[in-house]
């Protein structure tokens, strides 16, 4: 199996670099982190990776909205490369504050021309929210949820609620299998708070594009990659890994040779 590259996309505020670095360098990745200053120095570089990765955090103290500033960035001032480097069947990633960043810059959902699909806005509560929740996966053809069913790993947002222009929009994503990550509950048909942590529509918790090359999610995989990272693994035993490391494995296993 060749190695692919991976180039962990980090920018003022950027707080998950290096958990997604480990994560991607567990899944048996060479992995490199750079700030988008450089990268937007030299777009050309970004072909020398196989998968891009936008981390979590809060970059540029998401002073406008969450990903934001970051976003208009990456449309701006990288929008060919990374359509480039999307059309040569490459993958990308984009967690919390990088799925924020991604939608937004219109990497998984193209605009209209009545503008943005779709967005991610506060949270109902009105706060902070930060604990661990269950995943429903449908992985369609998505390439990193290959073979899962279910995950259990941490959220920590403030901006994560799933918004849809239209109801009519939701229901497409859903019927082209889009809609990938839902948060779940035992007992209910649709979770509500606080399973669902932030109020999303239909409970969406992430988001492939229409090839299922590009993923975007609001909860954190990369910390969940060791069982030990789970706050309860003395008490409900050592597990062989912890559930985000298959996300991460899949994108690597995707350029076998």
């Amino acid at each position: 199996m060749a190695t692919p590259k991976v180039l962990v996309l980090r920018g003022p505020g950027s707080n998950c670099d290096q958990e997604a670095h480990f994560a991607f360098e567990m899944a048996g990745a060479f992995v490199e982190r750079m700030h988008i200053n450089r990268l937007r120095e030299d777009p050309a570089q970004l072909q020398r990776f196989q998968i891009l990765c936008v981390p979590g955090g809060f970059t540029y103290g998401d002073d406008v909205a969450a990903g934001k500033i970051l976003a208009t960035q990456l449309a701006n001032f990288l929008g060919d490369a990374l359509r480039k480097f999307r059309d040569a069947e490459k993958l990308i990633l984009g967690i919390c504050n990088g799925f924020q960043a991604i939608l937004k810059a219109g990497l998984i959902l193209p605009p209209d021309e009545d503008g943005p699909l779709a967005t991610l806005g506060h949270n109902d509560s009105g706060k902070f929210e930060d604990r661990w929740i269950h995943l429903r996966v449908n992985p369609n053809k998505c390439v990193f949820l290959k073979g899962l069913e279910s995950m259990h790993i941490p959220v920590a947002h403030g901006e994560g609620k799933f918004i849809t222009r239209k109801q009519w929009i939701l229901d497409g994503l859903k019927q082209a299998g889009q809609v990938v990550l839902t948060y779940s509950h035992p007992n209910q048909p649709e979770a509500q708070y606080p399973a669902n942590p932030n109020g999303s529509m239909g409970a969406v918790a992430g988001l492939c594009d229409a090839t299922g090359r590009v993923l975007g999610l609001m909860p954190h995989p990369e910390r969940h990659v060791l069982p030990t990272q789970h706050p309860q693994w003395t008490r409900l035993g050592l597990a062989q890994e912890g559930d985000g490391l298959p996300l991460f494995r899949n994108a690597v296993e995707y350029f076998a040779t």
